[in-house]
């Protein structure tokens, strides 16, 4: 319930008033006492300097030591939210009142942000869990190799390559992880400038296409584009990290596809001013639970997404930022049964 404090003018004006009434009822008392001519005119002065006085010794004491305490708060209050980057406090209305409500605005944003913190460190947890294992999985699988290459193994032609080609392939992925965590610490902290230039995004895609497609068929994968497009699509974008984009939302698409007849899609849509671009697979899709968190950093979904798939778990995050340091959007819509379409956004050149 809002709660009104009276204006300190007003109150000081009232006590004033009661003060003066009260002063005038002993003048007329002593009137009837002591009877005299200019007895009326007397009273009148006195009842008039008496008010004047009251007034002025009211206000005094209540500005002195009342109101200027309550101005010191308000300051305080109002100085901690412009210094937090808030914006211009406007004050309406009465300045007590207005106290009142911003502290409790203050109370509300102050809780808001506790939560978000509260948030924000236990994403911290779980990334920092996260990195732990990804990373102690590859530690410990180069700690076996060796220790058995050493207790015989390496004098054993039967074993020794074949251990030591799981060893590179550990390590190939200890160091993927570790750059790709320099990668998204580059593009969040905005160290990684971009190399803008007009790219033709139709024949980017094809060479991409090209590449991923030794792969698509060890997946029984089929990556084709969704018409036949004949006129080059120019935007302006970093080529290399558009290529980056294209290879991660490719080999995403490779992965979590349909296993036994995969399809993969790459469509176009010109959209006034800028080119939508989408990549679509035939998968088993992505429970709607699971979407908002689908561009975190090593999360992955119960069903489709495990480690045993491979890669970092990082393409998707860096995915997102490279579009977002390109002043663009991604997003992502799915359902079960059905696949999953990734879509982004790129200014046409």
């Amino acid at each position: 319930m809002k709660k009104h404090f009276s204006n300190p003018n007003k109150l000081a004006l009232n006590n004033a008033v009661l003060l003066s009434l009260f002063v005038m009822l002993i003048l007329l008392l002593l009137k009837l006492v002591l009877p005299s001519d200019n007895s009326w005119i007397t009273v009148a002065i006195a009842g008039i300097l008496v008010f004047g006085a009251s007034l002025f010794i009211f206000r005094y004491t209540l500005k002195k030591f009342i109101y200027e305490k309550i101005r010191l708060i308000y300051k305080s209050i109002r100085h901690n939210k412009i210094a937090r980057g808030n914006d211009k406090v406007i004050i309406k209305g009465d300045t007590i009142e207005s106290v009142y409500e911003e502290a409790l605005e203050w109370g509300e944003k102050k809780s808001r942000e506790i939560e978000e913190l509260k948030q924000m460190a236990k994403y911290r947890r779980e990334f920092l869990g996260n990195v732990s294992h990804e990373l102690k999985t590859p530690i410990f699988n180069i700690q076996g190799y060796v220790l058995t290459l050493l207790d015989g193994g390496l004098e054993d032609p039967s074993i020794n390559k074949e251990y030591l080609l799981r060893t590179e392939k550990s390590i190939n992925r200890m160091i993927a992880i570790v750059e790709d965590l320099e990668t998204i610490s580059q593009l969040e902290s905005g160290e990684l400038q971009l190399n803008l230039k007009k790219i033709d995004l139709l024949a980017l895609a094809r060479d991409v296409a090209e590449f991923m497609e030794i792969k698509a068929k060890k997946r029984n994968n089929t990556i084709y584009f969704g018409d036949d497009y004949e006129k080059p699509v120019y935007v302006t974008a970093d080529k290399e990290r558009l290529r980056e984009v294209l290879i991660n939302l490719v080999d995403n698409s490779l992965k979590y596809g349909n296993q036994e007849c995969g399809k993969t899609k790459i469509s176009f849509f010109d959209m006034d001013e800028h080119i939508l671009v989408e990549v679509t697979d035939n998968g088993n899709g992505i429970e709607a639970a699971e979407l908002n968190r689908i561009f975190e950093r090593f999360y992955r979904t119960d069903k489709g997404r495990s480690r045993e798939q491979g890669g970092s778990g990082l393409g998707l995050a860096i995915v997102k930022h490279i579009i977002e340091a390109h002043d663009q959007t991604i997003n992502v819509r799915s359902a079960p049964g059905l696949g999953t379409t990734f879509a982004f956004t790129m200014r046409k050149a």
